[in-house]
C-alpha cells in the first residue's frame, strides 16, 4: 500500500488529477519533473526528479532533509540540528533527519519555459505520516478547514508590485559566492516617476511580455499588467480566487517571474525596497472577502444604504485591525520591508482603516448590494510567505467576528489620525509577535517559537554588519 492511501492523504479529486499526470507525462513527452514545497520564507525548495521516477513516487513522496526547515535568508541553518530534539524539541527533526515531499496533484503544471519539465506542489509528512508542523502550506489549509467548518471560503484577489530590471552582471566568479552571495550588477528598463503612462509601459513591453506569456500558460488567473510609478517598477494584479489557490498562485509567479527573467539577461525582484538611488518601495495588497459556501454570496456585502460593510465585515475588519502588529511580522517578514511604512507614501503607518483610501492600512471597498465589496490589505510587502500572510488574515478577521469587535469610524486623514503605529522594525515586530497570546493560541505556541527564532537569527546577523551608514556616520567624527 502506498504512503498516501496508508494515511489517507488525497481526496478524490487528488487522485483523478494523479492519473491525469500520468497521462499528460506521456502524451506530452516530459523528462523531468520537480517536486517543490514553499519553505518558511514561501521560497520553493525540492528536488527534479526523472519523469518515470516521478510517476512512481506520487503516491510514496521522495525524500529531503528536515535542515530545509531550519534556514534563515542566508540559507543557514539556523537551529542545532544535530543535539536532542534537533533544536526543535522534536525527534523527527533530529539529526538532520529525512520528510517526505508528497505531491498535490491537482497543483501539477508544465513548465512553458523549461522544455520537458513538469512541476508539482508538494505537502510535508514525517516518516509516521505525521503532517510537518513547520509546513506552511499545511497551516493555511488547516486555517481554511476550519473557516469552511463555520460555513465560508475565503476569496482573495493579489495586486504585487515588483522590480524587472537588465542583467549586467550575475557577479558568478568565485569570490561573489557566500551565504548570501554578491547580488548581481543591474541597470533600469525605465526611468519612471510617469505613473501609468504608455511611454513607460512600452519601454518595459519587452521584458514583461515573455514574463504575461508563461504566467498566462502556467494557467494563473492574471487581469492586468501595469507599470508602477517608480523606475523599472511594475506591478500584476490577479483576479481573486478561492482557498489556497491564491497562495499557490502568489508563490508559484514569483517564482516563475523570477526565473523566465534571468533566462532572458533580466533580473527580478520581490525585495520591498531595493538600494539603488531614486527607486520606489514595492507593495503586495490583499483583497479578501468570505463567501457563504451554502449560498454562495459575498458574506461582507452590506444590504443597508449607507454602510459599506455587513456586520460581519466590519467585526472581520476589526480583527485585522485588533492584531495588525503581532501579525505585521507575518505580512512584512524582511528587515527591509519596514522601509516602506512612510507617512504621506502610499504606504500605511498606522493601524487604521477608511473607505477607498490608499493611505490606511484596511481599505474597505464596494457598498451597498456590492457584490464586489471586499477589505484590502495594504500593509504586505511582496517577500511575504502568501500561506503565513493570509493565514494571519483570517485568524484575526476571525477572531474580530467571535468577539463582535467594532473597527471604530473610517479615517478620512490617515497620516494624521489618533491611532497605533505599525511596527518600525523587523524585530518590533517580532516582539509583538512573541509575547501576542492570540496567535500563541491559534497558530500554536510551537510554531510562533519557531519562525521567531528564525526570524531572530536574520535581525542578529543585521545587527552584527558594519553598514554603509555607520561608516559614513562615524568614520570621520569620531
Amino acid at each position: 500500500m502506498s504512503f498516501v492511501a496508508r494515511h489517507g492523504l488525497w481526496s478524490k479529486d487528488q487522485e483523478s488529477a494523479a492519473a491525469g499526470i500520468r497521462e499528460l507525462v506521456e502524451k506530452r513527452g516530459l523528462e523531468t519533473v520537480r517536486f517543490s514545497f514553499p519553505d518558511q520564507h514561501g521560497i520553493l525548495r525540492g528536488k527534479t526528479l526523472i519523469a518515470s521516477d516521478a510517476l512512481s513516487a506520487l503516491e510514496n513522496g521522495c525524500m529531503a532533509t528536515t535542515t530545509l526547515l531550519a534556514k534563515d535568508t542566508s540559507h543557514r541553518t539556523v537551529f542545532p540540528v544535530f543535539t536532542a530534539g534537533g533544536g526543535f524539541g522534536m525527534e523527527e527533526m533530529q539529526g538532520a533527519a529525512d520528510l517526505l515531499l508528497i505531491p498535490d496533484p491537482t497543483t501539477f503544471q508544465v513548465l512553458p519555459w523549461a522544455p520537458g519539465a513538469g512541476w508539482v506542489l508538494c505537502d510535508l509528512y514525517f516518516a509516521n505520516g505525521r503532517p510537518v508542523p513547520f509546513a506552511t502550506r499545511g497551516l493555511l489549509r488547516s486555517v481554511l478547514g476550519e473557516l469552511a467548518k463555520r460555513g465560508f471560503d475565503l476569496k482573495a484577489g493579489i495586486e504585487v508590485e515588483f522590480h524587472l530590471f537588465k542583467l549586467e552582471d550575475g557577479r558568478a566568479a568565485a569570490e561573489h559566492a557566500g551565504q548570501p552571495g554578491e547580488p548581481p550588477e543591474v541597470s533600469l528598463l525605465s526611468h519612471g516617476y510617469q505613473y501609468l503612462t504608455e511611454q513607460r509601459y512600452d519601454l518595459m513591453e519587452p521584458a514583461l511580455e515573455l514574463i504575461r506569456r508563461d504566467v498566462m500558460a502556467l494557467g494563473l488567473p492574471l487581469r492586468s499588467i501595469e507599470v508602477e510609478y517608480g523606475p523599472s517598477q511594475c506591478e500584476f494584479v490577479f483576479r481573486p480566487s478561492t482557498g489556497l489557490a491564491a497562495a499557490d498562485t502568489m508563490t508559484l509567479f514569483r517564482s516563475a517571474v523570477k526565473q523566465v527573467a534571468r533566462r532572458h539577461g533580466y533580473h527580478a525582484t520581490f525585495m520591498c525596497r531595493p538600494k539603488m538611488p531614486n527607486l520606489m518601495s514595492s507593495g503586495w495588497h490583499l483583497h479578501q472577502s468570505l463567501v457563504s459556501r451554502e449560498s454562495g454570496e459575498n458574506a461582507f456585502m452590506s444590504n443597508r444604504e449607507g454602510e459599506p460593510l455587513s456586520a460581519l465585515g466590519r467585526a472581520y475588519m476589526a480583527g485585522l485591525l485588533e492584531h495588525a502588529r503581532a501579525s505585521s511580522v507575518f505580512s512584512t517578514p524582511t528587515i527591509n520591508g519596514y522601509k516602506r511604512y512612510r507617512s504621506y507614501s502610499l504606504a500605511p503607518d498606522r493601524v487604521i482603516w477608511g473607505r477607498d483610501n490608499r493611505g490606511v492600512m484596511i481599505r474597505a471597498l464596494g457598498g451597498p448590494n456590492d457584490p464586489a465589496t471586499r477589505l484590502e490589505n495594504r500593509v504586505g510587502e511582496p517577500a511575504a510567505n502568501p500561506y503565513l500572510y493570509i493565514a494571519s488574515q483570517v485568524l484575526a478577521g476571525l477572531d474580530g467576528v467571535d468577539r463582535a469587535l467594532d473597527p471604530g469610524p473610517s479615517a478620512d486623514t490617515p497620516y494624521e489620525a489618533e491611532a497605533e503605529l505599525l511596527p518600525k522594525s523587523l524585530r518590533e515586530a517580532v516582539f509583538a509577535l512573541r509575547d501576542d497570546p492570540f496567535f500563541r493560541a491559534k497558530i500554536g505556541a510551537e510554531f510562533v517559537d519557531y519562525y521567531v527564532h528564525i526570524k531572530n537569527a536574520e535581525i542578529d546577523r543585521f545587527q552584527s554588519e558594519v553598514t554603509d551608514w555607520e561608516q559614513r556616520e562615524y568614520f570621520e567624527m569620531f
